[in-house]
């Protein structure tokens, strides 16, 4: 097939920006308006989106790593944002240490992870945390307990080498991005364990990534091509990908137009597209013109659900 046949695009609703995204983003740009010049530190990305951080690196926002590339004593005025998929208590620690001003952008879904897992500790629970090792949303739940107080599961094959005491207390919590089916087969798999395992008083998996999986598997079931747009460190895009291509369609991450291979495009009448939750709508409006540029093309929505959710912002920045 042609690259410049006719096609249908079906666009998965919802997608792109979260409520916890846009809270994040502009409790940013609320700090940059408000401190008139004033030096504003990022801690980490404060979302998983390259074209996010360049904005805002383009209003002159400093993000850094860690909080020892800020200097010490800081400069006048100076503030740092966490970003929205939390940290360790720590962190806020040495932010204190070091007389920075601090603004929270974490997510409150991740925020309520964190305290299930302080509450669970203080009541001398073992805590099983489902999630990926090295995403800065997991090391932040870690940091809230102990060493070795919370034990991390990773895949389904990692049950078998969960160690708990016999009799003993047992509760599992989650990343807030996972895939849906791939997490509750761990659970069921640390369940068979553990019969007296305890969930979350409510889903810990957010419910924009739960709505955005559904719809893409929604759009998978008749799209010759699915496109994700999303960064590569980006969980919850990286999911939507793997869901797609479970739902038997041929799927790619993009960053944005200008990572779409012709040869992708060459079999597919039709496309189904998405965006993860930290990833602009102006993205898939521009992969929506590039398809245009390449012949006609009809385009409809596939709204699974419509989200209404809103996050308050911190009195810092109201």
């Amino acid at each position: 097939m042609s690259v410049t046949v006719p096609r249908k695009v079906v666009l998965a609703g919802p997608r792109s920006f979260c409520a916890g995204v846009e809270r994040a983003i502009e409790i940013v740009e609320r700090v940059v308006e408000q401190r008139s010049g004033a030096p504003v530190f990022v801690r980490k990305q404060i979302v998983h989106n390259a074209h996010v951080v360049a904005d805002l690196e383009g209003r002159g926002v400093v993000f850094v790593d860690e909080l020892d590339q800020i200097p010490e004593p800081p400069p006048q005025g100076a503030v740092v944002v966490l970003s929205a998929h939390g940290v360790a208590p720590a962190v806020r620690a040495e932010a204190a240490r070091r007389g920075l001003e601090v603004v929270d952008a974490t997510c409150p879904l991740v925020a309520k992870v964190h305290g299930e897992a302080r509450r669970l500790i203080r009541n001398g629970v073992q805590v099983v945390l489902v999630g990926h090792a090295g995403h800065e949303e997991v090391d932040g739940t870690l940091g809230h307990a102990p060493p070795d107080a919370i034990k991390l599961v990773q895949s389904a094959q990692d049950v078998g080498a969960v160690d708990i005491a016999d009799g003993g207390r047992v509760a599992y919590l989650t990343q807030t991005t996972l895939a849906v089916d791939e997490t509750s087969e761990i659970v069921d798999g640390l369940r068979a364990r553990y019969p007296n395992l305890v969930g979350p008083p409510s889903d810990d998996i957010c419910y924009a990534t739960t709505n955005r999986q559904q719809a893409v598997a929604a759009i998978a079931a008749e799209a010759d091509l699915v496109l994700v747009v999303g960064s590569a460190n980006s969980s919850n895009s990286v999911r939507l990908v793997e869901v797609a291509r479970r739902a038997g369609a041929q799927a790619h991450l993009i960053e944005d137009v200008t990572e779409i291979r012709p040869e992708w495009l060459a079999d597919a009448a039709s496309i189904g597209l998405t965006a993860g939750a930290s990833a602009p709508q102006h993205l898939v409006n521009e992969v929506v013109e590039f398809l245009r540029a390449q012949g006609p093309v009809t385009v409809t929505e596939r709204t699974v659900t419509t989200e209404t959710i809103r996050f308050g912002l911190p009195a810092q920045v109201r």
